[in-house]
């Protein structure tokens, strides 16, 4: 197993456990799905499946250094297909497929624009899908059929150096038209071994994941680590996972799962959405940590998710934290396993007015729980800069700042981008604090909205809004309001509109809601029409966010 200690044993990602012809027998991965019987993938089979489909790729004319997208739901041969480019050399990114919450035209507009930019060599698909992207698209279009493994060529095992680019991470949009992460073979396994010793994993561990591999927090914790390690994977499709919420937990049961990554929405959704009959003789308590990423974590999650599920074997210690990011790979931090994870009780007007983590006493009614994100894990370094620029002091909240062995090459054929500073700092954008060796997160420089474990941009949402009839073009405004009860952002939309007439402005609400959820695949919750002028302005003439959100609060 890879660890800090054994760090040398691994040069690239093709060393993977999964991949080798020692025990061949050991389980690689269990395939779980809801209408049909779990399928076990076995070492031997999870190698034999990658090198067929390398064959295959590489008589499509796929070559070393190709980028290739995958644009398919989560199934087994996305899983093969990804590993199957990186072993003829070419560099693969997991991308969402088109589901029937986005607009279609504007997702094979986004697909082709990534693939124009970024100068993709081919999309990799199904035969349903193909002839659609096929017009759509600058590149080669490859479905199931087009892809059948071919058991007559064996193709060379391409011996990549370290340093080279691995593959791509998109981050977490709607459509993952996003900055390319290019992430080497060395940053990967550098991450994987220092996370691997703050997990303390080891050979008895499952991992259990629901999450969607074209996100960080499903691509690393809930894919790369498991095979790269030789730990049995149990992964499930996330849409299967949002309608039946208890398979997790029946696969856990079933499996004796020990970890498991979830977003915070994801403890409010099973705590409210998975019936008692689903959930009674389920156990819990082979797990080891279930671990809260990708959003800011919330306590009343934790303790709503614990209430639930405290009889099937929960316990609180169980419930962990690590705060991640892909531009490092996956995590920057993690909590002490086998602990409760620490929460720092602070004053809530000094958080918010003075920008320091007063303490407090948890009974005083002005006080707010901050849950830690943990220390960093080995090799990486976490500062905090205050608003002037200058290092800050324990407990002032700043800028968070992150420099580490298993950061981004950098941003795919894009050198105009540099990501680090002289010093080789990675300016996050996150606004936080330290104490105690502990990383805490409070909020967001940037205007990011974190909705259901997906990552939006404002200026998407207004655009949406911007092209119903009635609205004032560039007259809305969108942005996240925190919800105790779903435990996720909600998204709020304030437009301005000409007519008082209440038929037309319901029907006005009404399209808000469809062409967004159309387009980003996302449910606006708030819809305030208000009339011209209302939408406060900065100096520069552009619409504030912050200002019309505490406008729009103050009025509530």
């Amino acid at each position: 197993m890879l660890t800090l200690a054994a760090r040398d044993t691994m040069r690239t990602l093709l060393n993977a456990a999964a991949l080798q012809m020692v025990d061949g027998h050991k389980p690689a991965l269990y395939f779980v799905a809801t209408d049909q019987a779990t399928r076990v993938v076995t070492r031997t089979e999870f190698r034999a499946q990658v090198v067929l489909y390398a064959n295959a790729l590489a008589q499509q004319g796929i070559r070393k250094r190709d980028l290739v997208l995958i644009a398919r739901l989560q199934d087994l041969e996305s899983v093969y297909l990804f590993w199957a480019a990186l072993m003829i050399g070419a560099v693969p990114s997991m991308f969402p497929t088109l589901t029937e919450k986005l607009d279609p035209a504007l997702y094979l507009h986004s697909l082709a624009e990534l693939a124009r930019l970024s100068d993709a060599r081919a999309v990799l698909t199904t035969d349903d899908f193909a002839p659609t992207l096929a017009g759509a698209l600058p590149c080669k279009v490859l479905g199931t059929r087009a892809l059948t493994p071919d058991t007559e060529r064996t193709v060379a095992l391409y011996r990549p150096q370290p340093e080279q680019v691995a593959f791509l991470q998109h981050s977490s949009g709607t459509t993952g038209l996003q900055k390319g992460i290019a992430l080497s073979h060395q940053a990967v396994l550098n991450q994987i071994a220092s996370y691997s010793d703050a997990l303390r994993l080891n050979e008895q561990d499952v991992i259990v994941s629901w999450l969607p591999l074209y996100h960080d927090m499903g691509l690393i914790a809930g894919f790369i680590l498991p095979l790269v390690q030789g730990v049995p994977l149990v992964l499930m499709s996330p849409f299967d996972w949002v309608q039946h919420p208890a398979l997790l937990l029946r696969a856990i049961h079933q499996h004796q799962g020990t970890l498991c990554w979830l977003p915070n929405f994801a403890y409010n959704h099973m705590a409210r959405r998975v019936r008692e009959r689903d959930s009674d003789g389920l156990s819990l308590a082979t797990m080891r940590a279930f671990i809260n990423c990708s959003e800011p974590v919330r306590a009343d999650s934790h303790a709503l998710f614990l209430e639930r599920f405290r009889p099937n074997g929960l316990t609180e210690a169980m419930l962990q934290t690590s705060y991640a990011m892909a531009e490092n790979t996956f995590a920057v931090t993690q909590s002490a396993l086998g602990q409760p994870v620490r929460i720092d009780w602070v004053d809530r007007a000094q958080l918010q007015t003075a920008l320091y983590a007063q303490p407090a006493a948890p009974n005083d009614p002005d006080a707010l729980p901050q849950v830690s994100c943990g220390a960093p894990i080995a090799h990486t370094e976490v500062k905090v800069i205050d608003d002037s620029g200058q290092p800050a002091p324990e407990r002032r909240v700043g800028e968070i700042y992150v420099r580490s062995d298993c950061m981004l090459s950098g941003y795919y054929q894009r050198p105009d981008l540099k990501p680090f500073d002289a010093d080789g700092w990675y300016q996050t954008g996150d606004r936080g604090y330290l104490a105690d060796g502990q990383v805490y997160l409070v909020g967001r420089s940037k205007d990011l909205i974190i909705n259901a474990g997906k990552n939006l941009y404002p200026q998407d949402v207004e655009a949406a809004v911007n092209a119903v009839d009635g609205v004032h073009a560039g007259r809305a405004v969108a942005f996240g309001v925190p919800d105790e009860r779903e435990g996720t952002e909600l998204i709020a939309v304030v437009a301005e509109v000409d007519t008082d007439d209440p038929a037309a402005r319901q029907a006005i609400q009404q399209q808000i809601r469809q062409r967004v959820a159309r387009e980003l695949g996302v449910t606006v919750t708030y819809v305030t029409l208000v009339e011209a002028g209302w939408l406060v302005k900065t100096s520069s003439g552009k619409i504030s966010r912050a200002r019309n959100r505490e406008k729009w609060e103050a009025a509530r």
